[in-house]
């Protein structure tokens, strides 16, 4: 059952509110509103960014308002009606004696401004008076007065109407812009008398006109005349500016290059151009012109008036209501039960989120427990600080990172697993591996593995960072390297990076490094297991970093090999080791060998061609003293045959069939470093003998100049130094 208390609330909530509204604001921000007792409401406006064009631009002069496009002075601005008050010239022939006169008007033409039809009238005074206006040569309207009925003589005397003794009036045309007024005699008896009585014709306000009361001596030269305006609609003030308004058509303006005003003749070419009169909607006032300005009337402010004595009135968003509360008490009760319904719905669909979370935090935590999560907890804390580097992320935080593991962030896929690229909170790239599935008979020691690789800190192996235990499969964690793989510069290079033979020595004397310090420098040794050039990745300086530990194993300091099943890549994989099933460091030297051998012929591990595998082609090549004929052409360019030799030596120990004939990796490690040290003092002297030349013949040609030349000397030699292998 509903409360009672809730139909309660919703009766108050029904009841009418009166909420003040402030008073509409009438001109832009920051711009003045009054000039003496004149309003100026936008779209009008005093200087710039006040008024919408320029045809309302106006100016204040001594508490006088003054319309510039037409140096009118303005009366009055109405908004509700769209209409200005301007005071106009008035044509007048007293004390003059020709036959007749005529004065143009205040030209409007090709303006959003028009003598308005309802609140104008034409006026015309005198005895044989025709008084009449025209536009483009043709006659628009005009009247005729008359002195000589009941033979009244007295012209200027006081009248009490308008309808043809004395004085006589008529309507104008619609959309008139600009026209011509006139005065004439019509007297068939051609009395001269006549023709140098005062005449008078103007346009003038209806309201003005009346309130005279027929008392038309001693006016001034200008009479007040009611201007209808509006907004053009063009790209310049487009009526869609004004979203809050309702717009229509006041009239079409004509435009034309050569509209030419001058006595009878007006020319025009009528291209019509909408003019709209703006208002608020109705249920608001303000200014419709400015944005966000109608503002809701609240009529129930007044309910009375609207609603009368026995009915409420309830005011909403552009409008208002009257209601009785009993004709309202059913659909309370409808809206009320189905409130009452959605709360019960968001309230079980809120119990339902509740409960899914909950099962997600509990499978998480059998995930974690699974995955050896505790075990690795208790290897962190116990830890004397060799392992406080890596961290336990949580699925929430990679599933951020790589964008729910979309497909389009796949860095690479592979037996062990796929490998995302992702970006923590923090901004930091990483490269998350999401294992295709693991042993769980083995994840004690697959969380000994983590621990160790966590341990692992050189500058030629990629950084594991940490892992995620809290889903299906192991997540592990590694720094991003933004350069892809040593494979595809191989065998797909480039102009931006061209694989030199300096470049050559410089990786596999990185990988050699960082292999020697996994079997002999790390905290226990460790094996890869899986070496190739696939797993060499080259960060954002082109250095070699040593990557993909899904299948390594540590060993302890006194084991000499380790037992597995067989597993590796086809072509890299050690002989010795397929054979026996038992893994030794010179496992790793063999694969490190073919990554050699790679990178001085420039050829893959397992042909596409033939399936012939290159380890054995390049020993045989060796054996049959072919060997220039498999080398890269680029490395024949650009080395020297001894070092060649020595090189291809050192790799062709590497492959040795038999495991215990290999160099170690620290011992390759040596003998790389050793040719890398050649080619640095070899590029010292090169570059100290282009130099010296340089300055020879520079001081021999300039002696002025000898100094700055040996400052060069100094420049380059000083950057070999600091950076010997950066090439440019």
């Amino acid at each position: 059952m509903i409360p009672p208390l809730f139909f309660q609330m919703m009766i108050l909530l029904s009841s009418p509110l009166n909420v003040p509204s402030e008073l509409p604001t009438i001109s832009q921000p920051g711009c003045l509103a009054l000039c003496g007792e004149v309003p100026i409401p936008f779209p009008f406006g005093i200087g710039v960014d006040c008024y919408l064009h320029p045809w309302y631009e106006v100016n204040c002069s001594s508490n006088k308002l003054f319309l510039i496009s037409f140096n009118l002075q303005v009366l009055d601005i109405s908004i509700e009606k769209s209409t200005m008050l301007v005071n106009h010239p008035i044509l007048s022939t007293c004390n003059d004696s020709i036959e007749a006169q005529r004065k143009i008007s205040v030209i409007l033409q090709n303006s959003p401004f028009f003598f308005s039809q309802t609140g104008n009238i034409f006026f015309g005074q005198g005895c044989d008076n025709f008084a009449f206006i025209s536009y483009n040569r043709s006659f628009v309207a005009g009247c005729y007065s008359s002195c000589r009925k009941n033979g009244d003589t007295d012209l200027m005397g006081e009248a009490t109407g308008c309808y043809g003794i004395k004085c006589c009036q008529t309507r104008i045309p619609s959309s008139l812009q600009a026209f011509n007024v006139s005065v004439d005699v019509i007297n068939g008896d051609d009395d001269k008398a006549s023709k140098k009585d005062c005449k008078k014709a103007f346009l003038v306000q209806e309201r003005w006109l009346t309130a005279r009361n027929g008392r038309f001596n001693n006016l001034s030269d200008k009479v007040p005349v009611v201007l209808d305006w509006g907004i053009i609609n063009n790209s310049i003030t487009p009526v869609s500016h004004f979203p809050t308004a309702s717009c229509n058509v006041l009239s079409n303006v004509t435009t034309s290059a050569n509209d030419s005003f001058t006595n009878d003749n007006v020319s025009s070419s009528s291209i019509g151009i909408p003019v709209h009169r703006c208002m608020c909607q109705r249920g608001f006032e303000g200014n419709p012109y400015l944005t966000g300005e109608c503002q809701d009337i609240d009529e129930c402010k007044d309910a009375k008036t609207f609603c009368g004595t026995k009915m409420y009135c309830r005011n909403f968003y552009g409008g208002h209501e009257c209601y009785s509360r009993r004709k309202y008490f059913g659909p309370l009760l409808g809206v009320g039960s189905g409130l009452f319904c959605l709360l019960l719905l968001i309230g079980a669909w809120r119990l339902h989120i509740i409960i899914k979370r909950r099962k997600d935090i509990k499978l998480k935590d059998k995930y974690f427990k699974r995955n050896g999560g505790l075990l690795l907890q208790q290897q962190l804390t116990s830890s004397d600080g060799n392992v406080d580097r890596s961290k336990l992320f949580n699925s929430k935080e990679l599933d951020k990172a790589t964008d729910h593991f979309n497909v389009d962030r796949i860095l690479g896929q592979g037996g062990q697993g796929t490998v995302y690229k992702g970006m923590l909170t923090d901004g930091k790239i990483i490269a998350v591996k999401k294992s295709t599935v693991i042993d769980e008979g083995k994840i004690e020691e697959f969380i000994n593995e983590v621990a160790i690789l966590s341990q692992i800190n050189h500058r030629n192996v990629v950084k594991l960072l940490g892992c995620c235990l809290e889903t299906e499969v192991p997540l592990l964690v590694y720094e991003f390297v933004p350069n892809g793989t040593l494979l595809q510069y191989l065998h797909d290079q480039t102009e931006e990076f061209p694989l030199t033979w300096e470049k050559r020595i410089q990786i596999a004397t990185e990988v050699a490094g960082a292999l020697s310090y996994l079997h002999s420098a790390a905290a226990l040794p460790i094996y890869h297991r899986d070496i190739k050039s696939a797993n060499i990745l080259l960060d954002e300086k082109y250095r070699a970093k040593v990557a993909d530990f899904g299948t390594s194993k540590s060993v302890s300091i006194d084991q000499t090999h380790v037992t597995t099943k067989v597993q590796g890549t086809f072509g890299y994989l050690d002989p010795e080791y397929f054979q026996s099933s038992q893994f030794t460091d010179k496992s790793d030297v063999y694969s490190f060998g073919v990554v050699f051998v790679e990178l001085l012929t420039g050829k893959k591990a397992i042909s596409s061609e033939d399936n012939r595998s290159l380890a054995k082609h390049f020993i045989g090549s060796m054996e049959e003293n072919d060997l220039f004929d498999v080398l890269d052409p680029e490395v024949i360019k650009a080395s020297k045959k001894e070092e060649i030799m020595t090189v291809a030596n050192l790799a062709k120990r590497c492959l040795n069939l038999n495991g215990k004939k290999r160099p170690t990796m620290k011992e390759v490690a040596t003998v790389l470093e050793g040719i890398q040290a050649s080619q640095k003092d070899s590029n010292v002297q090169q570059n100290y003998e282009e130099v010296e030349y340089v300055r020879t013949e520079s001081i021999e040609s300039w002696d002025v100049v000898s100094t700055s030349t040996s400052s060069s000397f100094e420049i380059v030699s000083k950057s070999v130094d600091v950076q010997p292998l950066l090439t440019k």
